[in-house]
């Protein structure tokens, strides 16, 4: 597992499956005398799994900024592409805290970061070949200003925990979930479908992207999980309720183990 250092006391970047966060709302003081809200407790734990020889995942950990991409396109390809994708918005991230931006500013600032990331993984496809064809999806959020903002393509999932009850934030960009928005398809039925893995948006380098970008209301004791789909297609929502109501490190190790 690779760990790039940012900021040594609040920052870093991983390779790994999710972050899990709790957020009571703490408020710091910023250098512009202005408040801020962070994540203030973070768990996170990575897997390769029992299927994989490698891990194709990277993840964002910082106190403002969550972030998960899944790699695709053999080991290699994809774990430069999720990697890519990350280093892109560790970039983004001494602007996106500037105390002096104004929400709608972040909001655009994070949809036209799309686009660099995805020019990214078509350079190094030009440049090597053997990489045509690797991509990731991506599934972030930020805090600021008593607001979540999610960013996401792709089939990485964002959930909330408010209270026991669970919701899924972020909608997956999947060929069965537009059948399932169309009335074609049932929930019960994706298991065995056989175009259940198939991703109708991810970053590729290939443009053309249409992310979701959203903003939450954050209230206090609220949770939030950002998982690659190696836990959802092993674990349902009520199995991942359950987990997220424990402890931070308790809820991580029991998602996995």
């Amino acid at each position: 597992m690779r760990i790039f250092s940012l900021r040594k006391d609040t920052r870093r970047a991983i390779l790994g499956a999710y972050a899990f966060i709790n957020s009571d709302l703490r408020v710091r003081l910023g250098n512009i005398m202005a408040a801020k809200l962070n994540f203030s407790d973070i768990a996170w734990r990575s897997e390769v799994g029992l299927h994989r020889q490698g891990n194709e995942d990277s993840a964002l950990v910082s106190q403002s900024l969550l972030a998960v991409a899944d790699g695709m396109g053999g080991y290699v390809g994809g774990e430069i592409a999720s990697k890519t994708v990350i280093e892109k918005l560790i970039q983004l991230l001494p602007t996106l805290e500037n105390p002096e931006l104004d929400n709608e500013s972040r909001e655009d600032l994070l949809s036209s970061s799309i686009e660099s990331m995805d020019a990214a993984i078509a350079e190094i496809g030009a440049a090597r070949p053997e990489l045509v064809g690797m991509g990731t999806t991506l599934t972030s959020i930020a805090l600021f200003d008593s607001n979540l903002l999610l960013l996401h393509l792709g089939d990485s999932r964002a959930y909330r925990l408010r209270g026991k009850k669970i919701e899924q934030l972020s909608h997956d960009h999947t060929v069965v979930q537009e059948l399932i928005d169309q009335g074609r398809l049932s929930p019960d039925e994706i298991a065995d479908h056989p175009q259940r893995s198939f991703l109708t948006q991810a970053l590729m380098g290939k443009e053309n992207l249409s992310p979701i970008l959203l903003a939450y209301p954050v209230l206090k004791g609220d949770r939030y999980l950002l998982c690659s789909d190696g836990l959802t297609a092993v674990l349902d929502e009520a199995q991942i309720a359950k987990a997220m109501q424990q402890d931070l490190t308790s809820a991580v190790n029991s998602l996995i183990d």
